[in-house]
């Protein structure tokens, strides 16, 4: 979560407060420890929110719209040939936002599965725009392979904190540090280069696909 400017709101401050509160501890943080970190009373963000409940449907939808924008932005200044070396050095900054959706994943329930349902719908739309910029390959089903890319990620950050658990579980940049230290190159190997040497894999299944998407039958089968 970005560093909120001197000039935001009362409201704005105990908002992101509230996030870095809940990825340090989980959702349930107390109304008193969030309005100590933002410096007011608990009594004030009761004003401002009306419940904790509230506030978390807030803190969702500002995580959401940050890391939106953050995709966003990055397939636009790919687009543009800019170097994007700037975000990978920004731990600090993000961590907050990764924290907060690791709660989310752990947490589970209505509103858990809610909140990862929407990345993933968000993600369908910021992997069209990378589709659309040119950076990114079409697939034969964009929703699904959107699903799978989000659910992998987390899934991987799951068992990264599994396997491997922090000393202090409420130093969420150094989870974060440690986890892109390890993924970062795979990642960025995978999505870049791919895996398998041609599509040989992919043509035999399509054949056994009932229901094969539209333009699966138009692409060629690899030599």
């Amino acid at each position: 979560m970005r560093s909120a400017p001197a000039d935001s709101t009362t409201r704005e401050r105990i908002r992101d407060a509230a996030v870095l509160r809940f990825a340090r501890d989980g959702f349930g943080a107390s109304i008193r420890s969030i309005a100590t970190d933002a410096g007011v009373s608990p009594a004030l963000v009761i004003h401002h929110f009306g419940s904790k409940d509230e506030l978390h449907a807030e803190c969702d939808e500002q995580v959401l719209a940050e890391i939106r924008k953050a995709k966003n932005e990055s397939i636009d200044e790919l687009a543009a040939g800019q170097s994007i070396l700037h975000r990978f050095a920004a731990t600090d900054e993000y961590a907050p936002l990764l924290g907060y959706v690791l709660r989310s994943l752990q947490d589970g329930g209505p509103v858990g599965r809610s909140f990862i349902e929407q990345m993933v719908e968000d993600a369908i739309g910021y992997t069209k725009h990378g589709v659309d910029a040119g950076l990114v390959k079409p697939s034969l089903d964009e929703a699904a392979r959107a699903r799978y890319l989000v659910l992998s990620a987390l899934g991987t950050l799951m068992l990264e904190l599994t396997l491997n658990p922090q000393e202090d579980p409420s130093d969420i940049s150094g989870l974060v540090r440690g986890f892109l230290m390890t993924s970062y190159l795979p990642m960025l190997e995978l999505y870049s280069e791919g895996f398998f040497t041609n599509r040989r894999m992919l043509d035999e299944y399509l054949l056994y696909v009932p229901d094969p998407p539209q333009d699966a039958a138009t692409e060629p089968p690899s030599e």
